[in-house]
Order: C-alpha cells, then sequence, then structure tokens
C-alpha cells in the first residue's frame, strides 16, 4: 500500500487560548502542526486527489482565531475539521506548542496533540 503524507509543521499563531484569564488578554506565541496520511488516487495534479496544505492553513488560522480555554479544545476542533474536508484520511495528527507558557522556571513549550486513525 502507498501512503502519502501532506502536512504543516510549526505554523506560527498569535492567539489568546488560556486557562487563566490574563493569558486571555495578553495571548501569546503558538506553533501548530497538522500531519495528514492517506492512499493516493488519480492525477496526482489534481487538487481533488490530495490534501490541499492551504485549506490545513485556513483550518490553523480560523481555529487560532477563536480563543478556547484549553488547547485540547482547539486541537480537536481542528483535527474534526480536517476529517470534514478529506473524508479519505487515513490518519490525522495535530498538535500545538504553546511558547513559553507563564509557569516558573524556563519552559520552551508546552504541547497538545491529538491523532486519529481510520
Amino acid at each position: 500500500m502507498l501512503i502519502q503524507t501532506v502536512a504543516l509543521r510549526d505554523v506560527k499563531c498569535f492567539a489568546y487560548h488560556g486557562f487563566y484569564p490574563e493569558e486571555q488578554v495578553l495571548g501569546t506565541q503558538f506553533l501548530v502542526s497538522i500531519e495528514v496520511k492517506f492512499e493516493p488516487a488519480g492525477d496526482t495534479e489534481d487538487l481533488q486527489h490530495t490534501v490541499n496544505y492551504e485549506v490545513l492553513n485556513n483550518i490553523i488560522q480560523e481555529s487560532m482565531k477563536r480563543t478556547q480555554k484549553l488547547l485540547e479544545t482547539v486541537v480537536q476542533e481542528m483535527l474534526q475539521q480536517v476529517k470534514s474536508a478529506f473524508p479519505f484520511v487515513l490518519n490525522v495528527v495535530v498538535g500545538i506548542k504553546k511558547l513559553h507558557p507563564p509557569m516558573p522556571g524556563q519552559i520552551d513549550h508546552s504541547f497538545v496533540q491529538l491523532e486519529y486513525t481510520a
């Protein structure tokens, strides 16, 4: 079986996700990644037969605009949108890194990821 991967990695977004009210006021930087796997079919020059990463980017941008308390909610929303846009996918992985979360210590990022397998 031939499996194709289309992905966007570490798309930088400024957003206001966070459990604490100050996070929803101040905002911070996030890195979002989506990886999709599927069986290639048909004309490889036809966007109907692949996962269009412009659509993936639109899903990321729109989801990051809607403030949520938990990154788990944002990741789940993106995963559902990818599955709806591309019902032929075999596997979808969506992850969000929150850069320098506001906690004691020098933390590079926190990370939440969900994976769907058909």
